[in-house]
């Protein structure tokens, strides 16, 4: 994995908007694996500014959480529909999400891994960092389900601010799985903020553990972290780890 330092969060966003621009040119029907939450906001802004440059790449959602559909405010899908697919205008056809909402999870983890084997594999992966490791809904574990699966949810991940507003607990993800990601093509890893200092420290120590999941990206061939300096603070990452 290779880690490049910016100075702050906007070079962080320009960066990692130029660097998904630059993919698509390369191969224009890209499949792009899209994470939600905080971090990458920024950065599909940016992308929305210049929809014509994503204007044949196809997209898929990496996670979900359980129980919520589309039409709720706090789920995965409706921040990817705020955020990529309306300003970019995506149509069905370059779109895979994923339902939450679905009456048996376990068959639509299986339609996602079905329509993720016709399409892919993943040409980009976009990742956040969670702040115990995770990556997509991959929690610490002893072992990994490798492809789309349901997941049961860590304390950290079921108080995630995205769900700040549902009302009620929600147990458990629905995610593309660690061999999905490894699997990808390339995979670009964005951290950012003093709240990722730790699991990035615990990055830095490029020692892979199940209870780091994040660490796995250190056996990925082409694997690409951007974070900014308050993110890096004291991890020993700097400028010549890029």
């Amino acid at each position: 994995m290779r880690v490049t330092v910016l100075p702050d969060r906007e070079a962080l966003d320009r960066h990692a908007a130029a660097h998904i621009r630059d993919a698509a040119e390369a191969r224009p029907d890209l499949l792009i694996c899209l994470a939600s939450g905080g971090t990458p906001t920024e950065t599909y802004a940016l992308l929305a500014g210049e929809p014509e440059r994503l204007a044949r790449a196809r997209f898929i959602q990496l996670d979900e959480w359980a129980g919520l559909g589309p039409d709720d405010a706090a789920s995965c899908a409706a921040y990817l529909e705020r955020t990529v697919r309306r300003p970019l205008a995506v149509p069905p056809e370059r779109w895979i999400g994923i339902r939450g909402d679905a009456p048996d999870a376990a068959a639509e983890c299986r339609r996602v891994a079905a329509a993720l084997d016709k399409a892919g594999p993943i040409d980009l992966c976009i990742l956040g960092l969670g702040l115990n490791g995770h990556l997509g809904l991959n929690e610490p574990a002893e072992s990994f389900a490798p492809f789309c699966h349901v997941a049961s949810l860590a304390a950290q991940s079921q108080a995630h601010p995205m769900l700040a507003g549902t009302g009620g607990a929600v147990l458990q993800g629905l995610t593309l799985g660690l061999g999905d990601i490894l699997r990808a093509r390339q995979v670009l890893l964005l951290v950012s903020g003093a709240a990722k200092r730790a699991p990035l420290a615990r990055l830095a120590e490029r020692r892979v553990t199940p209870q780091l999941p994040a660490s796995f990206l250190w056996l990925h061939g082409d694997a690409i972290c951007l974070c900014d300096a308050d993110a890096a603070a004291g991890t020993g990452l700097g400028e010549a780890d890029g």
